[in-house]
């Protein structure tokens, strides 16, 4: 459980400091505490209140496996936000907002790959076989892409959350951010219009110090989400093991006592059929064993986590509502697949189904090279 934010430590930080009255924005009032000297003060109560609620929704993100994308270009916050996030894993732009970065994403993944492709050069012996001048050229180039999306060369789909400092510098990624609905977490000062932002923490983000202490403690949620993430899938695997070592060990538990069980059957039917007929003997002996020869057969069950979104446990829950095959899944509808997840567990709610009919259709009808390829798309930010 992430530890509850303290006033003090904030005040200390003067993360209550806005900006002078005359700059201030008109939709900042409910967190305004008072007017001092021609600035405004933050109430921080409400700082505190809306940074838990904030930590909270950015664990559940983490724990869930998605990225967060922290965004920082103004000076005094830099290096701060790159010491913090780099600690948790976490991709960060602290140069210029590459236009498109979110709306355009698969280009930017194009640049990201050519930084790759200069990398392979360098080992394999290519980049020697340039001029003078072309090696220069590349390495320019190789440092540039570097400096603008180094810091994102692990982001391989679109972002979970987007978290900002000063969404009035960046009101470009604000507005990308909204376009495609991804949640936008920000600290946000008394002249920024906290109506876009969906997890509003109202918060100096121009001192150093107040912005050190706010990230501090988002970047203290997001590891102990990834923490919970790790545990989860220990747990996972180690219930996967101990399933299997019971499943391997049920035949010999069984097959102990099964022929004390029949010698006892067999006892018991020579007391009673001393005297009946040798015909009602026969038919007493065949029906057991016509029994025997006639077993439930087996439903067909296909391995569904081959479809792109789909973990153990969502196909698991899915088996267990009669999912068991791409065809059962491709005729399902994406509402009635969201029910079933939300039901087994809150932690898949956040899963989207939309496309999964649509790929198991694909895997159903045998096209696995045309549902690689579509995978491979998605995995790049489009469909």
């Amino acid at each position: 459980m992430a530890s509850k934010t303290e006033v003090k430590d904030l005040l200390e930080a003067g993360v209550h400091f806005g900006h002078l009255t005359r700059k201030w924005n008109p939709n900042m009032a409910p967190y305004i505490y008072m007017e001092r000297n021609g600035i405004h003060v933050i109430n921080l109560y409400k700082t505190v209140a809306k940074l838990d609620e904030a930590k909270e929704a950015l664990k559940k993100i983490a724990s869930s496996g998605r990225k967060i994308l922290f965004v920082a270009t103004k000076k005094q916050a830099k290096d701060i936000v790159a010491d913090k996030v780099s600690n948790v894993n976490m991709p960060y732009i602290t140069e210029r907002w590459p236009g498109g970065m979110l709306t355009n994403f698969v280009t930017i993944r194009k640049a990201v790959k050519k930084m790759a492709a200069i990398d392979r050069m360098k080992k394999d012996g290519t980049f020697n076989t340039l001029s003078k001048k072309e090696r220069l050229q590349v390495d320019r180039l190789r440092a540039k892409l570097e400096k603008n999306l180094g810091s994102i060369a692990d982001m391989t789909r679109l972002p979970g959350a987007i978290f900002i400092v000063d969404t009035m510098r960046e009101h470009i990624a604000v507005k990308e951010a909204q376009k495609l609905n991804i949640p936008i977490f920000a600290m946000v000062d008394t002249n920024s219009d906290p109506r876009p932002i969906d997890f509003v923490i109202p918060a100096n983000d121009d001192a150093g110090k107040s912005i050190e202490v706010i990230l501090t403690e988002v970047t203290e949620a997001v590891a102990e989400g990834l923490a919970d993430r790790k545990n989860d899938k220990q747990e996972e695997k180690k219930a996967a093991t101990e399933t299997a070592e019971a499943v391997a060990e049920a035949p010999a538990k069984e097959a102990a006592p099964a022929p004390a069980v029949e010698e006892e059957k067999v006892t018991a039917k020579e007391v009673k059929e001393e005297a009946a007929p040798v015909e009602e003997k026969k038919e007493k002996v065949a029906e057991p064993k016509a029994k025997k020869e006639a077993p439930a057969p087996a439903a067909e069950v296909e391995d569904l986590t081959k479809i792109e979104g789909i973990g153990p446990k969502a196909a698991e829950a899915l088996n267990n509502n009669g999912i068991n095959t791409y065809a059962d899944l491709s005729k399902a509808k994406a509402d009635k697949i969201k029910e079933i997840l939300t039901e087994a567990s809150s932690r898949m709610a956040h899963l989207d189904p939309t496309t999964w009919p649509k790929q198991a259709k694909m895997a159903a009808n045998g096209k696995w090279d045309e549902l690689k390829e579509w995978q491979e798309k998605a995995k790049g930010g489009v469909e």
